[in-house]
């Protein structure tokens, strides 16, 4: 591993504009953009995957493997990711830092607290809390409605016996509940500010309560604002790290692609398109999460072209999607392929939706036959795009070439029309029926009372020409886990509406999903023993 001030001059950024921490990681001064906004930028090309399944598809690994790749045959490339939440961590997911021989170092240190970008939205978002009840306790001059506080403290660990909790003493009493710290608007807010006022801006915009009397309490009007702001100082500097083979990795925040926009930051994707040719960044879960929000909400926001689409899939997974038995994946099965394509074929034609030029990367097993892969290959082919595999995880840049020289190929020879799904005029109702037909491939929205009410509330503050964010299962293109392949004509059921006034979207919330997870029965905080 090199010392991370000769990755940053590799990248040709001075070393007064490096921040180090240890040998290994450093933040990049928010400063140096300015220095090189007029460069022109690199192309974009964005990673996303099929539906997740419990055996991973390996989408982070093959960002880092295209990058190193792409590194390998001489171009400039740089990779941009997400930073891992403990939550997973600790739970089933585990990390997310890459897998085998395409990694980002340290992983350990970027797996647990890394540069303390988190612990400072958690800090953040529970000193609003705090003084939210602090208000109350003295007096409630805003005249606050405490059964009609709507912003949540937060903590970055699975802990499901913390999802309902009394907040109890002598003049405040009121029922409430934590989210992991990935879900909350402030982590929203952070990965989508450009600059420190809009990120002072959009802070004291977050809708925090209602009065007794209805009408919104901002978090500006209890004048924490400031306090928030140091706590954050070092926020929108971004992370920089390098892979295995020592190819710079921007890793800088992002919240859960199925409760949350599931995006890294903005200034570090806007930073990695200045200083590199090709940028690889990824969204989370699949191209129904992640993949829509990178393209509805972040890059609609930040005016970002993505330049190509990569659908990540497994032959493993696509079987399993096909109904397959766990037990018999290894074994060559044509027949459970031909059921379980379908899935990929969905994600094809929705990362299509936004006029990207797409392909599928196969992150190919051992197991893997060349008839399976053959088939998806003839399959892919009736949606007009290309397959190629990667070996990333067995064997690094070297298992990547030929998806490094056809993601090239197919840069320089297409041209992205990129536009978004729906125009943020549609009504919200417009808007979340259009991301359920359109991507999802529901017959049906239903929404609950609850839903129903907050709808309103928006539509009576005016908060409807916004981007809409869906939080529902990663599982399933449905909003049932248990529901694979690619079913059609379901009915998606929206049980409730949160207004997230700082960041500028709606969130609705599909089926059952948490935005506090639990640890699982076995989890991987066991592997530290």
């Amino acid at each position: 591993m090199k010392n991370i001030l000769e990755i940053s001059k590799g990248l040709g950024i001075p070393d007064d504009y490096v921040e180090c921490y240890g040998k290994n990681k450093a933040k990049i001064t928010e400063e140096y953009y300015d220095t090189i906004k007029d460069r022109p930028n690199a192309k974009l090309i964005l990673m996303t995957s099929i539906n997740p399944t419990p055996f991973g598809e390996g989408k982070t690994t093959q960002s880092i493997g295209l990058g190193m790749g792409l590194n390998r045959i001489g171009k400039k490339a740089i990779v941009v990711l997400r930073e891992p939440s403990l939550g997973p961590v600790f739970g089933i997911k585990g990390g997310a830092i890459g897998g085998g021989k395409a990694t980002v170092e340290p992983s350990e240190d970027i797996n647990l607290h890394f540069t303390g970008d988190f612990h400072a939205i958690t800090s953040a978002n529970n000193l609003l809390c705090a003084v939210i009840d602090n208000h109350i306790y003295f007096g409630n001059e805003l005249n606050i409605d405490v059964n009609r506080i709507v912003i949540k403290r937060v903590l970055d660990m699975n802990e499901r016996s913390l999802r309902h909790i009394e907040i109890k003493d002598k003049k405040v009493h009121y029922e409430t509940g934590f989210e992991i710290t990935v879900a909350c608007e402030i982590m929203a807010i952070c990965c989508l500010a450009t600059d420190r006022d809009n990120l002072r801006e959009m802070l004291g915009n977050i809708l925090v309560a209602y009065t007794v009397d209805g009408k919104p309490v901002y978090a500006k009007e209890l004048k924490v604002v400031g306090a928030m702001m140091a706590l954050l100082k070092d926020i929108l500097k971004p992370n920089l790290v390098q892979t295995v083979e020592e190819t710079p990795c921007l890793v800088h925040l992002g919240p859960f692609a199925n409760i949350a926009h599931g995006c890294n930051s903005v200034v570090a994707t806007k930073l990695g398109m200045k200083v590199a040719d090709y940028v690889v960044t990824e969204a989370g879960f699949g191209s129904d999460l992640g993949a829509e929000k990178f393209m509805d909400i972040k890059c609609r926001k930040a005016g970002l072209k993505p330049d190509l689409s990569v659908v990540v899939a497994t032959v493993k997974a696509l079987k399993y999607n096909g109904g397959m038995p766990v037990d018999e994946l290894s074994n060559e099965s044509l027949e459970y392929l031909e059921k379980g394509v379908a899935n990929l074929g969905k994600h094809i034609e929705n990362m299509q939706k936004y006029g990207v030029p797409t392909m599928v990367c196969i992150n190919k097993y051992t197991a893997d036959t060349d008839a399976e892969v053959e088939f998806i290959r003839q399959y892919a082919a009736g949606f007009g795009v290309e397959v190629e595999i990667s070996r990333a995880f067995e064997l690094g840049s070297e298992g990547t070439e030929d998806f490094a020289r056809k993601v090239v190929e197919l840069l320089d020879t297409t041209t992205s029309n990129y536009h978004p799904l729906y125009s943020t005029d549609l009504s919200i109702e417009d808007k979340i029926e259009t991301i359920c037909k359109e991507i999802y491939g529901a017959g049906e929205v239903v929404y609950l009372d609850e839903a129903k009410e907050n709808i309103a509330k928006a539509k009576e503050y005016g908060y409807t020409n916004t981007p809409v964010c869906i939080a529902k299962t990663p599982a399933s293109l449905t909003d049932d886990a248990k529901v694979l392949g690619c079913p059609k004509d379901f009915t998606i059921t929206i049980r409730d509406i949160k207004i997230n006034s700082g960041s500028g979207f709606i969130v609705a919330y599909a089926g059952s999903i948490m935005t506090l997870p639990g640890l699982g029965r076995h989890s991987r905080y066991e592997s530290y023993e």
